[in-house]
């Protein structure tokens, strides 16, 4: 991780007017005490607020109810989240331990730890045992309470396997089917009859093997139990291969072919994530830039949509992370879209499939696509754009855009929409939000925390690497509206967004459950179990139905805090001051009873200029000397107001 000294975060070069500063408010106040994360800490109830940003006509909100702390920091502790209404249980990714640790939520303000999902020892369908060594990476519950956990193997390129669990019951696996190389992900049909797998297929660090990539297509008993090893199917991407039934689509990113490699597009096209529409599942391919549709029934691949490129030259993006300043400008740049998760709803009969676009790259030992723009032969007019507080910093892609009759990159590929998308069945992007996340999160965050790390504070330190990195979501229908909740790795917090229609999606909210006051991940124990919430990984809405509270509920799993927080999703867009929920600290579980030469990407930008935050207008150049004056007066004034909230309900505790 990348160490930096936080400065001024905010300078004559914003990108901000006052109009789009006047839309959003700093909410504070909040007495909300995150859980200790060891058993020696009495967090300060109170010792910080969240960070709110909504929009003026917002219908609802996020407010914190309770935290859970496994007490282990930066080290993938808890990642993905999923709840059983049924049993009132989260089952939360442990994933270096192997295990889902299981969460009782009858209270979701006092979370207690029942007990973990062990897969270690486990005998699968197939002889084989999982060892010790396994990394559990992601869990889906069944509406009646049966849970699959896909576990990766040691190595990462043997096969993995998916483990079945009760969720009602003591935490005894029910058995295990051997499935692909490296499963990242599962989810179950929304009729419960099928279990889908996404096996990314990572290589080897050195290169010198590339397992295919894969989805595992499982039938599954109507009851809680396992399946057997006959019923997994395996689709892949064979037809896409030289000689054949299918073209690969141009726009499908292969390349970084290792030697020798005998399928070079099954081993490029890694499934990152699935979700499930009808008889259809969508299957995103994040290297390649794609999403895949697959058929279920067939457990076949039917087709491959490429995604193409957010046009920074039309959107605006903070390219550096040494321009000293929070500096949305425009640039001559693309930024491929390259999702993580997805997920699918249905409006009006028609399916669409909204996207986190993080970014990834593909930078192993043996084989790196990742470059910075100094460090590249580029042609004119791009080379006057080289400077370190331009485009020079900024993280690129070697694998597309090169000219080979000029010798030079003619055009630059970064990694990441910085946004999400809302795309039809057939691969149209019908929505972007373009640079909204960077320009909400620069009005709402304290000074200093602009496009800050996870682990530290550091201002403006992931602007020339995918800024704030929009990586998990989770959807979820709040009376007649349907929502998009959006995680924001990096800097932190949730963005939500209204995507009842699908083609003018708009911002609600942005809450940040982070005390940035904790600047620097050295710090003592204390500070840091105080913290809050950081590195949002997994997100899972509940319903109302099967909510505790009788109200909808979202969780999300933080992987570098190794919190699992509950939010109320409130019918206001400020979260309102809250009883400070008792500290959770854990205690030992019981034992359970191109290729070469392809062309780039996408010559199709993202239609039309994405939108931005609410009332918020680019400035061509990126300077505007009156909003940051608006800015100033703005930060100086949500400031004492946050103080003076905050002092009030400190007196009234």
């Amino acid at each position: 991780m990348r160490r930096r000294t936080a400065r001024t975060a905010l300078t004559t070069r914003t990108g901000l007017t006052a109009t789009s500063l006047a839309t959003c408010t700093i909410v504070a106040g909040i007495a909300f005490g995150p859980a200790a994360a060891q058993a020696a800490v009495e967090p300060d109830p109170g010792a910080f607020s969240p960070v709110a940003s909504s929009a003026p006509d917002a219908a609802i909100g996020l407010s914190p109810l309770g935290s859970f702390s496994t007490g282990v920091f930066d080290e993938s502790a808890a990642e993905i989240v999923q709840f059983h209404g049924g049993s009132k249980r989260a089952f939360v990714v442990n994933a270096q331990a192997g295990v889902a640790q299981v969460l009782d939520l009858s209270d979701p303000t006092t979370p207690e730890r029942l007990f973990d999902l062990v897969t270690a020892g486990v005998v699968a369908a197939d002889g084989s045992t999982i060892p010790a060594s396994a990394v559990a990476n992601s869990v889906a519950v069944r509406a009646d309470g049966l849970v699959a956990l896909a576990v990766e193997a040691d190595p990462k390129t043997d096969a993995g396997w998916l483990v079945f669990f009760d969720a009602s019951g003591s935490g005894t696996a029910l058995g295990a089917v051997r499935v692909g190389a490296l499963p990242d992900m599962v989810t179950f049909s929304p009729d419960g009859a099928t279990a889908l797998v996404a096996n990314e297929g990572e290589p080897a660090e050195d290169y010198s093997s590339d397992p295919e990539g894969t989805v595992s297509v499982v039938a599954v008993p109507e009851t809680i139990d396992a399946p057997a090893q006959t019923d997994v199917r395996s689709a892949d991407f064979h037809a896409y291969e030289a000689g054949g039934s299918k073209t690969l689509p141009e726009g499908v990113r292969v390349f970084g072919v290792r030697d020798g490699a005998v399928n070079p597009v099954s081993e490029n096209l890694e499934p990152e994530y699935v979700t499930v529409s009808g008889g259809t599942a969508y299957v995103s391919l994040q290297e390649a830039n794609a999403i895949a549709v697959l058929d279920i029934a067939s457990a076949t691949v039917t087709d491959i949509h490429p995604l193409g490129y957010q046009d920074f030259s039309v959107t605006g993006l903070d390219a550096s992370d040494r321009d000293g300043a929070v500096d949305i400008s425009t640039w001559p740049v693309r930024g491929l879209f390259q999702p993580d998760a997805i997920g699918s709803y249905v409006v009006d009969g028609e399916s669409f499939v909204v996207s986190a676009n993080e970014g990834d790259s593909r930078d192993w030992d043996g084989y790196s696509e990742e470059a910075r723009v100094k460090d590249l032969d580029v042609c004119e007019p791009l080379a006057a754009f080289t400077a370190d507080e331009q485009l020079g910093r900024l993280k690129v892609t070697t694998a597309d855009g090169f000219d080979e009759a000029a010798g030079c990159y003619s055009s630059l590929y970064a990694f990441g929409g910085r946004s999400f998308s809302i795309w039809s069945s057939d691969g149209q992007q019908v929505f972007d939000s373009g640079s909204d996340f960077e320009r909400i999160t620069a009005a709402a965050l304290p000074e200093g925390a602009f496009n800050s790390d996870h682990v530290e504070v550091a201002f403006d330190s992931r602007s020339d690497d995918k800024g704030p990195e929009p990586e998990g979501l989770a959807l979820g229908r709040v009376g007649d509206r349907d929502y998009a909740f959006i995680g924001l790795e990096r800097v932190g917090g949730v963005m939500v967004y209204d995507i009842t229609d699908p083609a003018g999606a708009t911002f609600v909210t942005y809450v940040n459950n982070r005390d940035f006051s904790v600047a620097d991940p050295s710090a003592s124990p204390e500070a840091l179990a105080a913290s809050g919430d950081l590195g949002p990984e997994g997100l899972a809405f509940v319903p109302a139905s099967d909510s505790p509270t009788g109200a909808p509920l979202l969780l999300v799993g933080n992987e570098v805090s190794g919190t699992t927080t509950t939010f109320a999703v409130t019918s206001t867009a400020a979260p309102t001051p809250t009883p400070t929920p008792t500290p959770t600290t854990p205690s030992p579980a019981p034992a359970p009873g191109p290729q070469p030469g392809a062309p780039a990407p996408g010559a199709n930008p993202a239609p039309g200029a994405a939108p931005a935050a609410p009332g918020a207008e680019l400035a061509a150049t990126g300077s505007d000397a009156a909003g940051f004056a608006a800015l100033a007066v703005f930060l100086v004034g949500a400031g004492a107001l946050a103080a003076h909230l905050t002092r009030r309900l400190r007196r009234r505790a």
